[in-house]
């Protein structure tokens, strides 16, 4: 039997390599991996989720850009990669939560949220003429009872609950800066400035920007969401609030 050249495995979904790999699920992490960094952190109290935005040209007006969104009243979510598939998704999600309403007359758990967009998802990694989709989401919010929960979904339809996750460009820049200084008590306040010097430190590492330049502008290029456990809505902060949060936390980002 002729042996299959290696590059034709990945002319097709459905085609596993002799590694056991769909070549085509694990392109479509490359493109999560080079869009923009999404992070989200949770304590007791609240979850917050965070994105930053790019000046690509200077042209491009970023305060038309929408990285975070909202899902339910409960629930927001974050996203990195390519950024149609995004918003499709993100469409389905809302669709889905408002059905639920409509059915069980009651707000949709974050997982059982999440799970579904994963079970989409997976479903476009086993049917010929589709392609996965290239992008990663974190849903944030809180259940009927109050909890709050954090959920990652990759491309190939997996799903996983955090503490504090990033994805995207500075995924492993953020996650280790997390796994540093997270804690289970912080409050609110403090999530939100853990998130922003986490994406604050990640675009310094990346060499392309100066502190000094980058924070005069920083409240422009970040765009945060939060709810909190006790209030159980999801609000997103305008820009003069997050240039407070920055202004408090200045001396530690020019470090």
């Amino acid at each position: 039997m002729a042996m299959v050249p290696p590059t034709a495995y990945d002319r097709a979904t459905i085609i596993f390599s002799p590694e056991g790999d769909l070549y085509q699920v694990r392109y479509a992490f490359e493109a999560v991996k080079r869009g923009w960094t999404g992070v989200g952190v949770r304590s007791d109290k609240a979850v917050v989720l965070a994105a930053e935005k790019r000046k690509l040209s200077p042209l491009l007006d970023v305060s038309e850009i929408e990285k975070i969104y909202k899902v339910d009243d409960h629930i927001g979510v974050a996203f990195a990669g390519m950024g149609s598939d995004g918003r499709v998704l993100i469409d389905y999600a809302r669709l889905v939560a408002v059905r639920h309403r409509l059915v069980y007359g009651e707000p949709i758990t974050v997982e059982y949220l999440a799970k579904t967009i994963a079970d989409l998802k997976q479903a476009y990694t086993q049917h010929g003429g589709v392609r996965p989709f290239g992008v990663a989401l974190i849903f944030g919010g809180t259940n009927p009872d109050g909890s709050t929960r954090l959920i990652r979904t990759d491309p190939g339809g997996q799903y996983f609950s955090y503490y504090a996750v990033a994805i995207g460009l500075g995924e492993s820049t953020v996650n280790e800066y997390f796994e540093k200084e997270y804690r289970r008590d912080m409050s609110f306040e403090d999530i939100v400035k853990l998130t922003l010097k986490a994406l604050f430190k990640s675009r310094i590492k990346g060499g392309e920007e100066k502190a000094e330049q980058l924070i005069k502008e920083f409240h422009e290029l970040v765009e945060v969401g939060y709810v909190i456990s006790d209030e159980r809505v999801f609000n997103k902060m305008d820009p003069k609030t997050i240039r407070s949060f920055i202004s408090e936390i200045e001396g530690e980002l020019l470090k």
